[in-house]
């Protein structure tokens, strides 16, 4: 089998436009997996967002969820998507900018992180690459999505 590990995104701030923000996180992303399963790819893993939905009234999840709906037309054997809540973990190794929304939960909430539920509790960038990673080699044919609480477990 080949499997294809897909975390491109960004946000519309650091886009600078919805309609960029659009051209990342919908057309290279589903572009990408096109090309890939093309190419051979029968296994798809792909980082989403918690609320992802094509008929939100959210530009960000409906984005989100108009690209999760393309993805699942292109023919994988076994999709995997990722809906983390609020990611942390180091930008600047990406040569990104640290986010104020992360900073904030890391001093907030960083002495009480295991009160709060794990279905929205910020996740680290890691823990879901290693529940991506774990959920591909546990799959079966169709669609998997997993919820920021199910990364919790399973990227430990």
């Amino acid at each position: 089998m080949r499997d294809v590990y897909l975390a491109l995104g960004t946000t519309i701030k650091v886009a600078g436009s919805e309609a960029a923000f659009r051209a990342v996180d919908f057309d290279l992303v589903v572009g990408v997996a096109r090309a890939a399963r093309a190419a051979g790819a029968t296994r798809l893993a792909v980082v989403s967002a918690l609320g992802a939905n094509a008929r939100s009234g959210i530009f960000y999840n409906r984005v989100k969820g108009e690209a999760e709906d393309a993805l699942k037309t292109l023919g994988y054997e076994s999709l995997v998507i990722a809906q983390p809540s609020l990611l942390i973990g180091d930008r600047s190794a990406l040569g990104q900018p640290t986010r104020s929304g992360e900073l904030f939960a890391a001093r907030f909430f960083g002495p009480v992180m295991s009160w709060i539920p794990a279905g929205v509790r910020p996740i680290e960038a890691k823990t879901v690459a290693r529940a991506m990673v774990a959920a591909l080699e546990q799959s079966t044919a169709g669609t998997r999505v997993l919820s920021s609480a199910e990364m919790q477990r399973l990227g430990r």
